[in-house]
């Protein structure tokens, strides 16, 4: 059994997907199966992956039913201990990243590194907190090319939902996280690029991506909902508080303590 599966997932991306391969075939730690799935691109993708063949522990160019099918046929290909899926265009950091990381791959269940997220000439490096809320996860969500999953997660959870078009992977990590206490490593090494041109940095798309959303916490999280609102509107008037130049200058005479 391989240490790492990384997976691929590519639609008509035939540029992203050589960048994509590149990156992980030039990596200086090659103990990972490699799987492309590719949804039946017209755009020279299969060409492309035949001629990485050598390269590619398992590749398929055919239809498929969206990206969650194609990354849910990843997975059951894949036979790593732990699955990182890097979708076409996105990219390691460096070649070495994996050669600088992969004593960590063990004992957790989700190991979530930093990364880098590129828009146009723009970029920046984002970290995750080493103490995961579920409030945290009402907009935000772990960076799936940066998080490797144990494998087994997906037997004791299931597979990805594709009754969701675009947030599916976060509603994994909501269930892994606040239904089953998955545990957890958070490790401040940046491990992926990820370009900000993908369906769900659209910004056609996030309405949907909203009600998608608001569909999961209500179907599996309901109870929290309202204490969570709640919560929000606490943190906004304790915010508001803390950069106020009144209360500022009050703390200063001494006449409230600092909070």
């Amino acid at each position: 059994m391989p240490q790492l599966t990384i997976i691929t997932i590519n639609y008509n991306n035939k540029v992203g997907l050589q960048k994509t391969i590149e990156s992980v075939i030039n990596q200086t730690w090659q103990d990972f199966e490699y799987i492309i799935i590719d949804g039946g691109s017209t755009d020279g993708s299969k060409a492309l992956l035949e001629s990485y063949d050598k390269n590619i522990d398992y590749w398929v160019s055919e239809p498929d039913k969206g990206i969650y099918n194609a990354m849910n046929k990843g997975i059951e290909k894949a036979s790593g201990e732990y699955l990182l899926f890097l979708n076409s265009g996105d990219c390691f950091f460096s070649t070495t990243v994996l050669q600088q990381n992969h004593d960590l791959i063990a004992d957790f269940d989700l190991i979530y590194f930093d990364i880098q997220f590129v828009e146009d000439i723009k970029s920046r490096v984002v970290s995750y907190p080493h103490i995961l809320c579920f409030s945290d996860f009402l907009m935000g969500s772990l960076p799936h090319p940066s998080t490797m999953i144990k494998a087994s997660l997906f037997s004791t959870i299931g597979l990805y939902d594709e009754n969701l078009t675009i947030v599916s992977d976060w509603k994994f990590f909501l269930v892994a996280l606040f239904k089953y206490n998955c545990t957890y490593l958070c490790v401040n090494q940046t491990l992926s690029v990820f370009y900000l041109d993908g369906i769900s940095s659209n910004l056609s798309n996030q309405k949907i991506q909203i009600d998608e959303r608001e569909e999961v916490l209500n179907s599996d999280f309901k109870n929290l909902i309202a204490d969570l609102k709640e919560l929000n509107k606490l943190r906004t008037i304790v915010s508001g508080l803390r950069n106020s130049k009144k209360i500022a200058w009050l703390v200063k005479l001494g006449l409230i303590h600092k909070f």
